[in-house]
């Protein structure tokens, strides 16, 4: 079976709402091969892209846990509210 993917290397989510977010990026994942991703969510405040960064790494960690994801994010403060709860899946950059 052949499988589109997106264009972009970066994946961005429309929307702002930490829920919709983690619901789009959960269902990307699940339809897509994605071993290793770049996900953009630096427009998120800090506790939403928490939030998100959190649900989405574990869910990603459970398909691939050899597999990575670089999330972009606005501060430095959402690695380390995550760095106790990370599986080893998360890198954050700026």
């Amino acid at each position: 079976m052949i499988q589109l993917l997106p264009k972009s290397d970066v994946l961005t989510p429309n929307t702002a709402n930490a829920q919709e977010t983690a619901a789009f990026i959960s269902s990307y994942i699940d339809k897509y091969h994605c071993e290793v991703m770049s996900i953009d969510i630096s427009y998120m405040n800090i506790l939403d892209a928490c939030y998100v960064t959190t649900m989405c790494g574990t869910k990603h960690f459970i398909k691939y846990p050899e597999g990575k994801i670089n999330w972009i994010v606005s501060s430095n403060l959402v690695r380390e509210f995550n760095k106790d709860l990370e599986l080893g899946n998360n890198s954050y950059n700026l």
